[in-house]
Order: C-alpha cells, then sequence, then structure tokens
C-alpha cells in the first residue's frame, strides 16, 4: 500500500531541493509531482537571456532549471519539456496563474486545465487524496509564488519520507490563518495572478 505526501514551499527552489533529497532516499522519478508559480518568469522555455543571479556557474542556462534536469530525472525544465512522462512544461492555470510543473501530478493538473475543468490543480490535489479545503489552500501558496512537492511513498516508509519533506516545507495552518486574515476566502478562478513584484514582496514578507 501507498501513501500520497504532500507539502508546500515558499518558492521553487526549496521545493526542487527537497524532490532532489526524496530522490536521494531511494523515491522513484514516478512518485515524485511538483508544481511551482512562475509568475515571476524565473523559467522561460527557450529563452536566451538568464539573470545573472541565476547562474552561478557562468553557462548561459538557470542554475533552477539546470537542477530540476540533472536532479535525476524530475524533467529537463532547461528545454522546456517538464514532467517525467508527460512534457507538460509550462501551465497557465484560472485563479493561480503561469505555473511549471512536473511529474505526475503535472500530468493530472493538465488534464483538468485542457478539460475545462475549474482550478485543473486543485482537482489534481483532491484526485490524489488531499482535501478540497486544503488543496485550494495550496494553491493559493502557488499563486503567491509557492510550490508545491507531492510524493507517493510505500506505509512503511511514511515517517521517512515525510521527514525529509517537512524540513523544509511551511506550517500550511499558520499560513491559512495569515491567507484569511488578509481576506482570503478560498479558490477563485476571477482571481488575478500575482505579479512578479507582489511575489517579491510576498517573499520578503514571509523572511521577516
Amino acid at each position: 500500500m501507498t501513501k500520497t505526501l504532500t507539502r508546500v514551499y515558499s518558492d521553487y527552489a526549496t521545493a526542487e531541493l527537497t524532490v532532489r533529497e526524496l530522490k536521494d532516499a531511494g523515491l522513484g522519478d514516478s512518485h515524485i509531482g511538483l508544481v511551482a508559480s512562475n509568475a515571476d518568469g524565473w523559467h522561460k522555455p527557450g529563452g536566451n537571456t538568464v539573470d545573472p543571479k541565476h547562474d552561478k556557474d557562468r553557462d548561459g542556462k538557470d542554475d533552477r532549471a539546470e537542477g530540476a534536469a540533472t536532479g535525476g530525472g524530475m524533467g529537463a525544465i532547461a528545454g522546456g519539456a517538464v514532467g517525467v512522462a508527460a512534457g507538460l512544461g509550462m501551465l497557465a492555470i484560472p485563479g493561480i496563474g503561469p505555473v511549471v510543473a512536473a511529474g505526475w501530478l503535472a500530468a493530472l493538473a493538465a488534464g483538468g486545465v485542457t478539460g475545462g475543468v475549474a482550478g485543473g490543480l486543485i482537482g489534481a490535489l483532491v484526485e490524489s487524496g488531499t482535501s478540497k479545503e486544503n488543496a485550494e489552500l495550496y494553491a493559493e501558496a502557488v499563486r503567491r509564488g509557492g510550490a508545491i512537492v507531492t510524493a507517493k511513498v510505500p506505509d512503511k516508509d511514511e515517517a521517512k519520507y515525510a521527514a525529509i519533506m517537512d524540513e523544509s516545507a511551511f506550517d500550511v495552518a499558520a499560513r491559512e490563518a495569515d491567507y484569511r486574515s488578509s481576506g482570503w476566502r478560498g479558490y477563485d478562478p476571477s482571481a488575478p495572478a500575482y505579479s512578479a513584484e507582489q511575489i517579491r514582496k510576498e517573499r520578503d514578507f514571509r523572511r521577516m
């Protein structure tokens, strides 16, 4: 038997590191899913311009994209083909905005979007075992610049993989209370996507 674990992170880089650690601990590609905000435009398939602060090795490629591509098979984000099997890359989800997706969660989310189902990401999370309330919360976190990692793990190894995922994940209960205190009431397919500046301010606020 397997159980699906889902955690939310403040940004793609943190989520991608968690994916690497899951893989190092023995979890295969087919058991991992990733959806991350691309509202600040860090991933530009086919683009030739790279922000120097994300190209530490000066090879002309975004280090975060390279990490996903070489981290063990999660998908060649640098080439615009994200997803082990689906090759989905970027999606635009109503009420959430532009995202980069990889793995089995990406396939479910894209199916919801292309099929016209409101909230493709939310539907994918619910199908994987997340409550609708939590799915809406996770989606809002992505809208605000965050990332989701899901892992299908054997029951006997749940504690091991949960410990890895918990290390850098944020406290969803505290985050929900914060969102609601600022006026958030749940998923709204007509909500505008966050701008790059709003994403920056959100992340700066969370670091305080």
